[in-house]
């Protein structure tokens, strides 16, 4: 029967890989930043065989490879997270006995804050294309 790895050491596995990931947008962000020219004088300008977009599109597979880490990370915490905010509410309300959520309503509160969060960056990305311009010609 196969050894069971423990939530440390997948936590451990994650944090390592959330690092990792994070420095590779960190170094491709400076790279767009400073190694190349300002962003409309890159034309033929390559790095290692990658042009310009080649680099910008390594640091969004990056921010997404981060994201769904991230959510990864959360979301094996998420015990924790609502265990914390019970304990600040219970606090803040005076009550004396414990109110820990089970785990549904965890899920619950889980599903709802995605929703919403997805629906604050979808109406952020809405109002950037409806007002995004265009040069002006003469």
């Amino acid at each position: 029967m196969p050894k069971k790895i423990s939530k440390t050491k997948v936590n451990f596995w994650l944090d390592a890989f959330l690092l990792c990931v994070f420095l590779v947008l960190c170094w491709s962000s400076i790279i767009l930043r400073y190694v190349f020219p300002p962003a409309g004088k890159t034309e033929g300008w390559t790095l290692w065989g990658l042009d310009y977009v080649g680099w910008t599109d390594i640091q969004f597979v990056t921010l997404c490879v981060m994201t769904a880490t991230v959510l990864l990370h959360v979301m094996l915490h998420w015990p924790w997270v609502c265990g914390v905010v019970s304990n600040w509410h219970r606090k803040r309300k005076g009550a004396t006995a414990s109110a820990n959520l089970n785990s549904g309503s965890r899920t619950l509160w889980g599903a709802s804050l995605l929703i919403i969060i997805c629906n604050v960056v979808g109406l952020a990305l809405a109002a950037a294309v409806l007002a995004i311009q265009g040069p002006h010609t003469p």
